[in-house]
């Protein structure tokens, strides 16, 4: 029964998913399981991580953001075409992090002030900043950048690159942050019942903008990584990544429609995804079908999750009605006869 329950917690259930097709996938192949193949892993999950521990705050508030994919790859070639003009590393990733907040910003206010839905606001900008990308480097990688920039995504601390560790701080920060402190349980009450969140004081629009903005941030933080990593800014770097995203959060426990989900769960999402695409790249399976096994793996998810909810829909309904019984019974017995 206590495992049972702790099943019901959608991070314990992905959690032993993960272990369960790990332990299957180091049976059937031995590479699996090597230490080289896990690093491979866990350094090629940073940008993913990145971009769903913002894209998921999003969906809780009860937003979406298509644009980040095309965030990471512009801001990794527009920190390479900064230092190729002779700026610095830390000046050209500053300016590349605040172009991923204007973004950001702009996102909440077309959503919240013009009234724009989500996807379309989001899908144009994509298109936008996609196509920004393409403009100023024609279509081709931005190479030869400073040396010392390879720090990030090259160096070793504890066998593992810097970026590595930054991505688990932020992981850590975010996931405790919507746990834990008041301004962050905000969104969760916006995405639930955005009116009733109104009526309570809460500022919606802010708080949206909020979350667009640091959706962005983060997305461009993990193109500077990507191009740290790489030593090379690729303006069609990312696509597909928004959906990857999407799916990773959805996977993870968050709701569409709002109001549910958490960072952990939506990195333990991303994290089964990155292990799908390792399997069969190890396993010799085509690239083609990696989309199918995510898309076949997302349906099966959520399908299960929405019957288990129906189910104890329905457990709580058969128990309200009980209890409402019991209530009723009581309340047409007179005192003092049993």
């Amino acid at each position: 029964m206590f495992i049972g329950a702790l099943l019901r917690v959608r991070e314990f259930a992905i959690a032993a998913a993960i272990v369960i097709f790990g332990a299957v996938l180091g049976v059937i192949t031995p590479y699996f399981l090597t230490t080289g193949n896990l690093t491979a892993l866990v350094i090629g999950l940073v940008p993913v991580t990145l971009i769903t521990i913002g894209q998921v705050i999003v969906l809780i508030s009860g937003g979406l953001d298509l644009s980040v994919g095309a965030v990471m790859a512009a801001s990794g070639t527009i920190v390479g075409l900064l230092m190729l003009h002779g700026l610095s590393p830390v000046a050209a990733v500053a300016l590349s992090l605040l172009f991923g907040v204007a973004v950001g910003l702009v996102n909440g206010l077309i959503v919240t002030r013009a009234g724009v839905s989500p996807l379309i606001a989001t899908l144009g900008m994509m298109t936008i900043v996609r196509g920004v990308g393409l403009v100023f480097t024609e279509g081709f990688s931005v190479t030869g950048l400073t040396p010392g920039f390879a720090y990030w995504g090259q160096a070793r601390i504890l066998g593992l690159p810097p970026m590595v560790w930054v991505t688990l701080v932020l992981l850590i920060v975010f996931d405790l942050a919507l746990r834990l402190t008041r301004s962050f349980r905000q969104i969760y009450y916006i995405g639930g019942n955005e009116r009733a969140a109104r009526l309570s004081g809460i500022p919606v629009d802010r708080v949206r903008v909020f979350t667009y903005i640091g959706s962005a941030g983060l997305s461009a933080l993990a193109g500077v990584f990507l191009a740290s990593r790489l030593m090379s800014g690729t303006p069609t770097a990312g696509n597909g990544l928004e959906l990857t995203s999407i799916a990773a959060s959805v996977i993870g426990g968050a709701s569409l429609l709002g109001g549910e989900g958490t960072v952990l769960g939506a990195f333990l999402g991303a994290f089964l995804l990155a292990m799908v695409s390792n399997a069969s790249v190890i396993l010799g399976v085509s690239i083609y079908w990696q989309g199918i096994l995510t898309g076949v793996i997302l349906i099966v998810v959520v399908t299960l999750d929405m019957v288990l909810r129906r189910r104890e829909g329905r457990g709580w309904g058969v128990q309200a009605a009980a209890s409402a019984s019991t209530r009723d019974v009581n309340q047409t017995t007179p005192v003092g006869r049993t």
